[in-house]
């Protein structure tokens, strides 16, 4: 028995190249690319091709719904099938639904290539973050990720209104094809496929020795499931923020303008988190930062106005880029393979599916906007309770682990 928990052993690898990391950041903006467009998109799809707002809705689900699908059938062959050939294929699975829509544009053609161009593109985003995870300074790797998810979320918001919804399905394809051109850079296949950690042990008398030590496959399932909770909350309160403001001292001008200026403001949050990360480890700053997301929630239960709007919006967007980031490098520290990381996407696309529903369900019970914040903040409790027991059962079995950054 040594007298150190040592600490976790991040070995550089392939993945830790400049290409490998900036060809998965720039697939992951990709694969994310309309769920990021989607308001844009989804206006486009009513003024151009006459869809009804049920229709767009329809449509827009089976885009994001086909999102999750692409992810988990991605993870089922991440760590299985060279990963040029699957982004390849996925590419073109994708080039193609968003071919055919330009020239097919009816509702119900348009709902099947939709579904068929998020499967594509949920495979390709399932490679991504698999290829993000296998820098051996996940945290940071993420981080990168999120801060040019930020800046490509602008982009996006502002440019495509510019375009028809011929222009969109274009630039999506040519998104595409600009990745095509740098598949060589991708890792074909995961350096390991095990969940065992190594771990730096000091002995008693100084000598240190490198062990291997196995991760149960609860860890990385337990954090999938801390996802699905978190982005419950998430989904729940990005879909409702603005509607809840309606009948309210808020300003609807006011309101409007923070959705933007709130969104830009969650980059800071990338800078933090590694900061953080670096001294106080993953868990700890992510069990805080679920207690806290969930405080900003509760807050607009007592009064909504433009200053207790402006704080929560804010806190809870740097909030966001705290989660997202640690859970990710959470999953990185322990899947060398990739299967769980590539699940991250489904698992985000659950919790966006579930949130606005249970959400929808709360207001069709007359427990109005205050029961939703309510259920946003449970949520978020509930993955800081999966955490905090995956967090103790590490503690006791592999402390490095537990303690990682």
């Amino acid at each position: 028995m040594t007298k150190d928990a040592g600490k976790l052993v991040h070995p550089r690898t392939i993945f830790d190249d400049w290409r490998s990391l900036t060809i998965g950041i720039y697939m992951a903006l990709v694969g994310y690319a309309v769920m990021v467009g989607i308001p844009v998109i989804s206006t486009s799809w009513v003024k151009n091709l006459g869809f009804s707002e049920i229709e767009v809705g329809r449509v827009a689900g089976a885009d994001l719904g086909g999102l999750a699908i692409g992810a988990v059938i991605s993870a089922f062959f991440v760590a299985r099938v060279n990963r040029r050939y699957l982004a390849v294929a996925a590419a073109a699975v994708s080039i193609a639904a968003n071919l055919l829509c330009i020239f097919y544009q009816s509702y119900e053609a348009t709902l099947w290539l939709r579904l068929a161009a998020g499967i594509g593109a949920g495979i390709y985003t399932g490679v991504a973050v698999a290829t993000i995870g296998g820098h051996s300074r996940p945290a940071f790797a993420f981080s990168l990720e999120l801060f040019a998810f930020a800046g490509s979320q602008g982009a996006e918001l502002k440019f495509l209104p510019y375009l028809s919804i011929e222009g969109v399905y274009v630039a999506l394809i040519m998104t595409f094809v600009v990745g095509l051109a740098f598949i060589s850079w991708l890792p074909r296949h995961p350096v390991d496929k095990s969940l065992d950690v190594e771990v730096d042990v000091e002995e008693p008398d100084g000598h240190k020795h490198i062990e291997h030590r196995h991760v149960p496959a609860y860890v990385p399932w337990m954090v999938l499931i801390a996802v699905v909770f978190t982005y419950i909350n998430i989904g729940a309160y990005w879909t409702y923020i603005e509607l809840a403001t309606g009948d309210t001292d808020a300003s609807p001008d006011w309101v409007a303008s923070m959705l933007v200026y709130t969104s830009v403001f969650s980059v800071i949050g990338c800078l933090f988190a590694v900061l953080l990360s670096n001294r106080y480890g993953l868990a700890r700053p992510l069990l805080v930062t679920l207690v806290f997301q969930a405080c900003i929630v509760v807050m607009l239960i007592f009064g909504i106005s433009n200053a207790t709007v402006t704080i929560s919006m804010f806190s809870f967007n740097f909030c966001w880029i705290f989660v997202d980031i640690y859970q990710a490098a959470t999953i990185a520290n322990v899947d060398h393979s990739g299967r769980y990381v590539a699940l991250l996407p489904a698992a985000q696309g659950v919790g966006n599916f579930l949130g606005p529903n249970v959400a929808a369900s709360v207001l069709a019970y007359n427990f109005g906007y205050n029961g939703v914040f309510v259920m946003c903040a449970s949520a978020s409790i509930v993955a800081m309770l999966v955490y905090l027991y995956m967090y103790l059962m590490l503690r006791r079995t592999i402390p490095a682990l537990a303690n990682a950054s």
